[in-house]
């Protein structure tokens, strides 16, 4: 068996796994708060016919000859840049201006963060993400409110009836990782914290390295469609070449069978 078949196999099912991610990132072009995907690879081991730098004579030493065997992939990150901040005027919209997630309550009692600033007020008068899951720590909005502030800093202060002066009940938080590469992406515009992301490091927006908010105002994805379209051409053209590869090895198999008969 030719070795590059399998070499060019290895080829082709890389360029699948990225053509996967490209099509999920402009999928989501137009997803609040979407951090787009990037596959990584690595290559294979090699199987090496010569050591390099073994003894060939006494003043020289060989090269060395070591043949790969393809590639594969290590698995895929997200690229945590800022999207875009898109400007809608809805007074529970917040978008985060530099580093941080938002925190939730999520159904199974854990803790999950989001870049999605789309909140509402559930039935309950609770502070809740677009999904409907409560913000942590708990916000409770009044039923009487007529005006509501979420400041920079997070402090969350509303007017009630004929009061125009401003009471706080609350104080949004933000939470940062070490790597938030490493951050498991659960949908929904949620992630949870892994190992490899580190504890959150939880603070007041604007403080220690957090970024601040900005009330009426959302994070757009930070997804760029015409890099994603050349990404999508290079593994396409990637892919197409290595399956020319498949079809030259295969002819060379050809012709080694006609030849010994």
């Amino acid at each position: 068996m030719n070795p590059a078949l399998w070499i060019s196999k290895t080829g082709i099912q890389a360029q699948e796994s990225k053509l996967q991610t490209i099509a999920n990132n402009l999928a989501n072009v137009n997803t609040v708060g979407f951090k787009r995907d990037r596959a990584v690879f690595e290559d294979l081991f090699y199987r090496t016919e010569q050591q390099p730098g073994a003894q060939v004579a006494d003043n020289a030493t060989a090269p060395g000859v070591q043949l790969g065997n393809g590639t594969r992939l290590v698995g895929t990150q997200k690229v945590f840049t800022s999207g875009a901040l898109q400007t809608t005027g809805q007074t529970h919209d917040v978008a985060i201006v530099g580093n941080g997630f938002l925190q939730v309550e999520m159904a199974n009692g854990e803790v999950g963060y989001t870049r999605a600033g789309q909140l509402r007020r559930n039935q309950e008068g609770r502070l809740t993400n677009g999904q409907g899951l409560p913000i942590v720590p708990s916000i409770d909005i009044p039923a009487d409110v007529t005006g509501l502030t979420i400041g920079e800093n997070g402090v969350v202060s509303v007017t009630t009836g004929a009061n125009t002066t401003p009471t706080e009940i609350g104080q949004l938080q933000l939470a940062n990782f070490l790597n938030p590469a490493g951050l498991l992406a659960l949908g929904d515009n949620l992630y949870a914290e892994t190992s490899a992301s580190g504890p959150p490091n939880e603070g007041e927006p604007g403080r220690d390295g957090l970024g601040t908010l900005k009330q009426g105002a959302l994070e757009g994805s930070n997804v760029t469609a015409v890099e994603e379209m050349v990404e999508m051409i290079a593994a396409q053209r990637t892919y197409e070449m290595n399956t020319k590869v498949l079809s030259a090895a295969d002819n060379m198999m050809q012709y080694l069978s006609q030849a010994a008969r």
